[in-house]
């Protein structure tokens, strides 16, 4: 996909200064925002079938019910999105989940760093040393716990008969 010459003219109307483009108030943000709205649109209109503005098919019960505002953090900060409803509450949406407040990626950090058998406290001192983050230990507790289920089945499968190793010595 190639962006057009004149539509990044008419963008970066009104920017005087490069410090304008990131920030809280800053032209990408605003980008990313209108870019994750538009998205949650079109997995409505997925769901749904039927274009926003147009007639629901005959017969389809669940149509288009307002929108909501949910605020995301990531590592930009937080800003506040708006994500579609559907009046039979089916709409689950992919790309920012029912319940989902974080957007970068912290959570698969974190499951990898538990993993890997780090405490809570370690992963906390592991994130804020690497990536800057701070993360509370009650954050750490909720996202380890959401897969807890899965690491204990892990942990209890059964295991093969024979495993083969190899052993390269120089």
């Amino acid at each position: 996909m190639t962006i057009s010459m004149e539509i990044l003219d008419e963008l970066l109307t009104g920017v005087e200064r490069p410090e304008a483009l990131p920030g809280d108030a800053g032209l990408l943000k605003e980008l990313k925002i209108w870019l994750m709205e538009r998205m949650l649109g079109g997995e409505l209109t997925a769901h749904l079938g039927y274009e926003e503005g147009k007639a629901a098919p005959p017969g389809q019960l669940n149509r288009r019910n307002g929108s909501t505002t949910k605020v995301l953090k990531g590592q930009d900060g937080a800003f506040p999105v708006t994500v579609p409803r559907d009046r039979g509450s089916s709409f689950e949406p992919e790309l920012v989940k029912k319940g989902q407040t974080r957007i970068d990626g912290i959570d698969d950090r974190i499951i990898g760093l538990y993993a890997a058998g780090l405490t809570v406290r370690d992963i906390q001192a592991h994130l804020l040393d690497l990536y800057g983050q701070k993360v509370s230990p009650d954050l750490i507790s909720r996202v380890t716990d959401a897969v807890l289920d899965e690491v204990r089945e892990w942990q209890g499968r059964a295991l093969d008969r024979m495993y083969p190793i190899v052993i390269f010595t120089a």
